[in-house]
């Protein structure tokens, strides 16, 4: 694994002052440009791992799915897959969600990282849309609100909490390998850390917000989506249950059937893709 170096970017850098030039901007070229299948993900995997090894641990600013980003491909598998492969990052998950636009869209991002989905949504839908973004890891939201201030959307309202089941404070279990695998339910077994952080329910949140409706959500809070959704469709009127869901595959970490759950709430699964369930609400 290539750890991260001691470069800390400054607060104070534009954006591009880390853009890539030479070698590293040749890399992420062809990284990007590689076909479908196996032979082209072997040669996307050489040409990041040699771009990794050059860069020796600095940022990199660039633009990816429609938004700019500053990006540290290193512990953070999401950053990797911004940078190198955007065309791989939920490609078929995000334009299903695009099809949903219309006026005054409104998106939930629970679990957001340093803004993929939020951004990319955000560079499509109109000025007066509404994104929550919401990332408890405190290193990672900082990043996360680095790159919603360098965009010129408008849409995108970062939170510095954890969804949950209740209001309060929760112990977040952190993954030195890969930020985006912090989670509250498991602890991870390289001992990594962890960190208090707060906690809501999101019904409460929603509901200060102003929210009248929901287009669509998104979850990836490494098996916390079961307790998040059972409360939320428990508490909130009907109105404000999303029209769509994407649903990071978890099943053998939820604690009890939550696809079931969904079903019964008259939830359809309408696509399964490599990482994700995504259901719409039948009427």
């Amino acid at each position: 694994m290539i750890e991260p170096s001691s470069h800390t970017p400054s607060p104070l850098a534009a954006w591009g002052a880390y853009a890539p030039r030479g070698l590293v901007a040749r890399l992420i070229g062809l990284t990007r440009a590689m076909p479908a299948g196996w032979l082209g993900k072997r040669l996307g995997f050489a040409f990041r791992k040699l771009a990794i090894l050059t860069l020796g641990g600095k940022p990199v600013d660039a633009e990816s799915l429609g938004a700019r980003f500053r990006l540290a491909p290193y512990n953070n598998v999401c950053e990797k897959r911004i940078l190198f492969a955007p065309q791989d990052f939920d490609a078929a998950e995000r334009d299903y969600l695009e099809g949903l636009m219309g006026e005054r869209f409104t998106f939930l991002d629970i679990g957001a990282n340093i803004g993929g989905y939020a951004l990319a949504l955000a560079a499509k839908a109109g000025r007066d849309a509404r994104i929550l973004a919401f990332e408890p890891q405190p290193d990672v939201f900082d990043r996360l609100i680095f790159n919603i201030g360098i965009n010129p959307f408008g849409t995108v309202k970062a939170m510095a909490l954890a969804v949950a089941d209740r209001d309060g404070e929760l112990t977040l279990f952190l993954d030195s390998s890969n930020q985006g695998e912090a989670s509250v339910k498991i602890v991870n077994q390289d001992r990594a850390g962890r960190v208090r952080v707060p906690a809501r329910a999101l019904l409460g949140i929603v509901e200060e917000e102003g929210f009248d409706h929901i287009d669509a959500m998104k979850l990836d809070v490494e098996g916390a989506e079961d307790i998040i959704l059972q409360r939320f469709l428990s508490d909130a009127p009907q109105s404000l249950w999303p029209r769509a869901i994407v649903l990071e595959k978890g099943e053998s970490r939820w604690s009890f059937d939550l696809l079931g759950f969904l079903a019964a709430k008259g939830y359809e699964r309408v696509m399964e893709t490599r990482n994700n369930h995504v259901l719409e609400r039948r009427s």
